[in-house]
């Protein structure tokens, strides 16, 4: 399963230049991977009310073409693999306007408790990990 996410580039996001600064492509990926537990029908607030965290490990991103204020971007997120300890997504940033590639990037998390203590999900929540498992199909 792929899910957009789809906004406009807000002129706070931008830098001197006028193009989205890259400080905000972590944020553009987190508003995607919510999405995509939306979608996947296990909503992040569900997952953290029962004490679950995916406190980030790794993440990567790659330009090929700036983004501007008021750009109509698209965020594509997709999982690229997950085990009972670690789920990885894959981004992909369009202007929707010209379909064009702006930027590629992957995050890596770890299923923890509170405590940040690593998790096995598919024993602790195993209808969470049907549900992913389902998603990432």
């Amino acid at each position: 399963m792929v899910i957009d996410t789809c906004f406009t580039a807000r002129y706070a996001e931008t830098d001197q230049m006028g193009i989205v600064h890259h400080s905000n492509y972590p944020i553009w990926f987190e508003a995607g991977r919510t999405e995509f537990f939306r979608n996947a029908s296990i909503p992040n607030s569900q997952i953290e009310a029962m004490g679950i965290l995916l406190p980030l490990t790794h993440m990567d991103c790659s330009f090929m073409s700036p983004a501007k204020y008021e750009d109509e971007i698209i965020v594509k997120t997709r999982i690229r693999s997950m085990t009972c300890a670690r789920i990885e997504f894959d981004y992909q940033i369009f202007n929707s306007e010209y379909d064009r590639l702006l930027a590629t990037g992957s995050t890596s998390h770890a299923w923890t408790d509170k405590s940040l203590i690593p998790l096995n999900i598919k024993k602790l929540q195993p209808e969470i990990w049907l549900l992913l498992e389902k998603a990432a199909g």
